[in-house]
């Protein structure tokens, strides 16, 4: 079904995972899509397997925000979705955690998505739909988690405050909270494959369903919220973890 023919879409991170599970769900809906990344090769193989266009931007530096800002301005008008979806995971115990490690999760999970937020309300149609990708770990407290977990709450407050600033254009904004899901994500943070199996089955020991979501689970959420049966919803946080924050 064609629920979001004629929306202009904007997916920030949309070239692997989450992103490209929502870009290609969305784009099944009618909608026409645009992904962004910080990989110039990987944006380029995801938005030519999407049948989508992709644009270069690092969501850690507001200078290419700004700049994808422009370029989506000038090429498809004002945008009806904005999925700030981008991210990075990292851990440390707080007294081990460095300066480094902080400001790479902070700088792309919350400072980067605030600004990407901020730069495009200008060029929201009234009545658009923004949805943050958050995580259960914000209302979760996990050893080693500080950083992530902090930035992802924080990202959740901004959300709920714009939802009241834009609210008198009709702008909804929203947040999905996904659990374990089954991406590329893990292998980016340097464990062994043993240490991978490990944290797996630590995982879904701790999740009562007894399995991991996907990264089709998220998109099809992150849908709905941008569709018209989720008009009278803003200022939500839905978690889908499998019951795990219970």
């Amino acid at each position: 079904m064609e629920n979001l023919k004629n929306k202009i879409v904007v997916i920030t991170g949309g070239n692997s995972g989450i992103g490209y599970a929502t870009a290609k769900e969305l784009k099944a809906q009618g909608a026409t899509v645009i992904i962004t990344g910080r990989r110039p090769e990987a944006v380029a193989n995801a938005a030519a397997e999407l049948g989508v266009s992709g644009i270069i931007a690092d969501q850690s530096l507001i200078t290419d925000t700004e700049c994808l800002v422009r370029q989506v301005k000038e090429k498809f008008g004002k945008i009806d979705i904005l999925f700030i979806n981008a991210g990075i995971v990292g851990t440390a115990p707080i007294e081990q955690a460095t300066e480094v490690l902080f400001d790479s999760i902070i700088d792309i999970n919350f400072k980067g998505a605030y600004f990407m937020l901020s730069k495009f309300i200008p060029e929201l149609n009234d009545g658009a739909s923004i949805v943050f990708l958050s995580s259960n770990t914000a209302s979760m407290n996990g050893i080693s988690s500080s950083i992530y977990s902090s930035g992802k709450a924080a990202l959740n407050a901004v959300m709920r405050i714009a939802a009241l600033e834009l609210a008198p254009r009709g702008i909804r904004v929203n947040a999905v909270s996904p659990g374990p899901t089954e991406t590329e994500i893990l292998n980016k943070i340097g464990l062994d494959e043993a240490t991978l199996k490990g944290l797996h089955d630590w995982m879904i020991e701790h999740i009562p369903l007894k399995k991991m979501g996907t990264a089709d689970d998220v998109a099809k959420m992150v849908a709905y919220f941008c569709g018209d049966q989720a008009k009278f919803i803003t200022g939500a946080e839905l978690v889908m973890d499998g019951g795990m924050s219970l």
